[in-house]
C-alpha cells in the first residue's frame, strides 16, 4: 500500500488517509526527492537503526498512547521503499508518511510499552539509532507527558551559520516561563485520572469585560477554577492541577503544555464569553475542530487564539509539533473523547448552570490542540450579560459550577474504569 500525507490536506481527504493510515503495516514509498529516501528499519534485540540512502538533517521522537506508538519525525528526509526486519518482537509494525516537503514520520507500534534512548544520528547523517526500553504503564504514560525530544545531526555536519546583518530589539512583557509545573493535589495514587483545570487569561491579559460592572473574565475564570479544584480535591477520587493559582499569564501552548508534561487525563480550560449583544447568556463547551459549527464558534477562535499576541509581537511561537502531530491517529481519538466528555458535561451540569441550546460547538482554538489529551474549552455563561455576570462573580455560582464539572468528571472516568475493568485508575 502506498500512502504520504501533508500538513495541508482537506478534511474530507484526512480521514480518508487516516483510514489508510491505520491499515498500513509496512513502509511506503513516496516520489524521490534530494533528501534522504528512508530505505529500512531494522530491529536488533533492544537496538532500533533506520536506514537512509543520503544524509538527514536532524530528528526528533515522541511517544503516545492507546495504541502505543514511537513517532520518528526526521528532518532532510522522504520516505521510500524500505524493508521491515522484525528482531524480538518489541515492534508490532511499522508506517511512514511525508508531513511535509522536507520531513518524514516513521511510525513504529509497541508491541508492548518502551521508552526511547540512547538516539544520536550516524557521522555520516545516513542512519538514525537509538535503544528501546523495557517500561512499566505507569512509566510509559510518564514518558508519554514529557512531549517531543529533539536530536540534532553531528556539529560536523551542520551548515554554517548565515551572517546576521542587523537585528531589532523588541520589548515584550514578561512572561510565565512554563517549566516549572504547578502542584498535583487530591488523591495520592498515582494511578488515579489527573485533570488539569485552566483559568483562562490572566496577568496583563483581562479577557472579556463587562462595561457596566468593570467584571473581568481573568478574575472569575480563576475562582472558578480554583472552586472546581476544591471541589475535586474534597472527592478524594482523582488528582488535580491548576495551571495558574494566581493573575499570572501563560501563552497558550505553555496552557496545554502543562497538561501534557503532567500526563494529563483531562484538561479543562474555563473561560467567560462576550457579545455585543447583551442579552446572550448561558454556558458553551467547545472542542477542537480545524472547521468551525458556525460564524460564533469562528469568532471565538478568532478572539481567543490571539491571547499570545501582545502588541503585535506572537508570544506563542508555534512550533510544528502542533500542527504535524494534529493529523495523527491519537488526535482523532483525543477529540472523540473531548466530544464524548462535552455532551457528558452539559448533561451533568444542567442543573447547576444554564446552557445554551446550542451548548456543542467546534472551533479550532489553539488552547484545545494537545494531541494526546482529551480537551474542552468550557464557557461558562456571558460576562457581558448582567445575569450571567452576577452568577459568574458570586461565590454560589462559582460553586454550582464546581459541582457540576466535578459530576461530570467522575462519571466520565467512572465509565472509563468501567470499559478497562477496573485495570487502573485512569
Amino acid at each position: 500500500m502506498t500512502f504520504g500525507w501533508t500538513a495541508r490536506i482537506d478534511a474530507m481527504h484526512k480521514r480518508r488517509m487516516l483510514q489508510s493510515l491505520a491499515l498500513a503495516s509496512t513502509l511506503t514509498m513516496a516520489a524521490p526527492g534530494s533528501a534522504g529516501g528512508i530505505y529500512a528499519v531494522d530491529v536488533r534485540d533492544d537496538r532500533v537503526v533506520v536506514r537512509f540512502d543520503d544524509r538527514v538533517d536532524g530528528a526528533s521522537a515522541f511517544l503516545l498512547d492507546t495504541p502505543r506508538r514511537i513517532a520518528l519525525d526526521i528532518s532532510g528526509a522522504q520516505v521510500g521503499r524500505g524493508q521491515f526486519a522484525p528482531g524480538n518482537g518489541a515492534i508490532a509494525a511499522v508506517r511512514q508518511g511525508q508531513l511535509s516537503q522536507g520531513t518524514a514520520r516513521v511510525v513504529l507500534d509497541l508491541a508492548s510499552p518502551a521508552t526511547l534512548g540512547d538516539a544520536q544520528i550516524a557521522p555520516d547523517g545516513k542512519s538514525l539509532s537509538f535503544s528501546l526500553k523495557d517500561a512499566t504503564d505507569t512509566a510509559f504514560r510518564t514518558a508519554v507527558g514529557r512531549g517531543r525530544t529533539s536530536f540534532d545531526a553531528p556539529a560536523n555536519m551542520s551548515a554554517r551559520p548565515q551572517k546576521r546583518l542587523h537585528s531589532i530589539t523588541v520589548p515584550i512583557p514578561s512572561m510565565a516561563r512554563g517549566v516549572a509545573l504547578p502542584p498535583v493535589e487530591g488523591a495520592r495514587d498515582g494511578a488515579r485520572p489527573l485533570i488539569v483545570i485552566d483559568a483562562g487569561h490572566g496577568g496583563h491579559d483581562p479577557g472579556a469585560i463587562n462595561k457596566e460592572n468593570g467584571k473581568r473574565e481573568k478574575d472569575v475564570t480563576l475562582a472558578i477554577a480554583q472552586a472546581i479544584r476544591d471541589q475535586l480535591v474534597k472527592s478524594g477520587r482523582v488528582r488535580v492541577a491548576l495551571t495558574r493559582d494566581d493573575d499570572k499569564y501563560l501563552v497558550l501552548q505553555e496552557r496545554y503544555g502543562i497538561a501534557r508534561k503532567l500526563g494529563a487525563d483531562l484538561f479543562i480550560s474555563v473561560h467567560a464569553d462576550a457579545a455585543e449583544n447583551a442579552e446572550a447568556h448561558g454556558a458553551t463547551v467547545y472542542t477542537l475542530s480545524e472547521t468551525a459549527s458556525d460564524r460564533e464558534a469562528a469568532r471565538l477562535a478568532a478572539r481567543e487564539n490571539k491571547a499570545d499576541i501582545i502588541n503585535g509581537v506572537n508570544l506563542g511561537g508555534q512550533s510544528g509539533d502542533v500542527s504535524s502531530i494534529l493529523i495523527d491517529l491519537t488526535q482523532r481519538e483525543s477529540m472523540n473523547i473531548s466530544a464524548s466528555f462535552a455532551r457528558l458535561l452539559q448533561r451533568e451540569a444542567s442543573p447547576y448552570v444554564p446552557f445554551r441550546s446550542a451548548y456543542h460547538r467546534f472551533a479550532s482554538l489553539m488552547v484545545l490542540k494537545a494531541p494526546d489529551t482529551p480537551s474542552v474549552l468550557f464557557e461558562t455563561g456571558y460576562i457581558s450579560n448582567a445575569d450571567d455576570a452576577a452568577f459568574l462573580a458570586s461565590r454560589d455560582g462559582q460553586q454550582k459550577i464546581a459541582r457540576g464539572v466535578a459530576r461530570a468528571i467522575e462519571v466520565h472516568f467512572a465509565r472509563k474504569l468501567a470499559m478497562h475493568g477496573g485495570a487502573n485508575g485512569g
